[in-house]
């Protein structure tokens, strides 16, 4: 059964327990996603990608509940057409106590999980589109007249123009200004130019150094954390590559030494202190061979996104796993 956003009243948990929220506005979904579970408690995040290659530990995990264990709401990050299988399952065994909410990008006309959803009565669909720029322009007027900043229309569009039809990108790029206009007065143009085109954004560079490094929670918990954009997914192949052919250097160097601390103080250029552990990490965990090899599946991948944007975040978010949980050390 199709709703829409504005009609979140119309779910009631007690009777709704699997619903899909589908579209490109991840500010959107959250900003529904939050309100609809205002007073869930124990809410639980996964990747449609770990559900499926652990299909029968999660239901197993999901089905079995202590007595005096609250209620329950999981959402399923990415979600597609491949998760349908596991909602049979759920469908067929679902408690009381449980809540499911799938979340997913663009899904068009002929996607079974869009159909399912839609055909069912039982089961609510909320199909989420871009914001207009009227809507974007009042958030962003209604942010700046808080913060007692005054503001152009024209900086306003700057700052639209950057946030593709998302209010959840439009509100981190006026994070990035808040930080920056605490205790000044105004701002000006050049200055919100430079903090809404930032090259690398450091989330992203962080989630890349800890799936170098085999940190699999840590890699999970940022991908968790964070809402990717179709422009975040081809920055991240060109960090990771920059990244991968940077530890490549270190890991040559390394087989000529056998020495961690000689190859990372020898470092050109120099390794940051704080980027010292991470990175010791990342060469004991990468041979060069193995490098080659992602080197080579980064750039391939790349060229996988620019042809698929609508399903760029999972292309990337797929990847990503697959990297941290690879075994390339020996």
């Amino acid at each position: 059964m199709i709703i829409k956003f504005f009609e979140l009243n119309k779910i009631d948990l007690n009777k709704n327990k699997i619903i899909l929220f589908y579209g490109k506005n991840e500010g959107l979904k959250n900003e529904s996603i939050k309100i609809l579970l205002k007073n869930s408690k124990n809410i639980l995040n996964f990747e449609e990608k770990e559900i499926l290659e652990n299909s029968i530990s999660f239901l197993e995990s999901t089905f079995s509940k202590s007595l005096f264990e609250e209620a329950r709401t999981i959402i399923i990050k990415r979600a597609t057409d491949k998760i349908l299988k596991i909602i049979a399952d759920l469908e067929t065994r679902l408690v009381d106590d449980l809540t499911i909410i799938l979340n997913s990008d663009t899904l068009d006309k002929k996607s079974k999980l869009r159909s399912f959803f839609e055909k069912n009565k039982k089961y609510i669909c909320v199909p989420f589109y871009p914001d207009n720029d009227q809507t974007l322009s009042k958030l962003c007027l209604s942010f700046f007249q808080n913060l007692n900043i005054p503001i152009s229309q024209s900086n306003i569009n700057l700052i639209i123009n950057k946030s593709n039809g998302d209010r959840g990108t439009l509100f981190n790029e006026l994070k990035k200004i808040e930080m920056f206009s605490i205790n000044k007065k105004k701002i000006t143009e050049k200055e919100i130019a430079k903090l809404i085109n930032l090259s690398e954004d450091h989330n992203i560079s962080f989630l890349i150094d800890n799936c170098l490094a085999k940190n699999e929670n840590k890699t999970m918990s940022i991908l968790n954390e964070n809402n990717l954009t179709s422009d975040d997914c081809v920055l991240i192949t060109r960090i990771f590559l920059n990244k991968a052919k940077n530890i490549l250097k270190l890991s040559y160097e390394f087989e000529k030494n056998n020495n961690i601390d000689v190859t990372i103080n020898s470092a050109k250029p120099p390794i940051f202190w704080k980027d010292k552990e991470i990175t010791k990490k990342q060469i004991y965990n990468w041979k060069p061979k193995n490098l080659k090899e992602l080197i080579y599946k980064i750039n391939e991948i790349e060229l996988n996104i620019k042809k698929n944007l609508n399903n760029s975040i999972n292309l990337i978010t797929n990847f990503i796993i697959e990297q941290t949980r690879s075994k390339t050390n020996n």
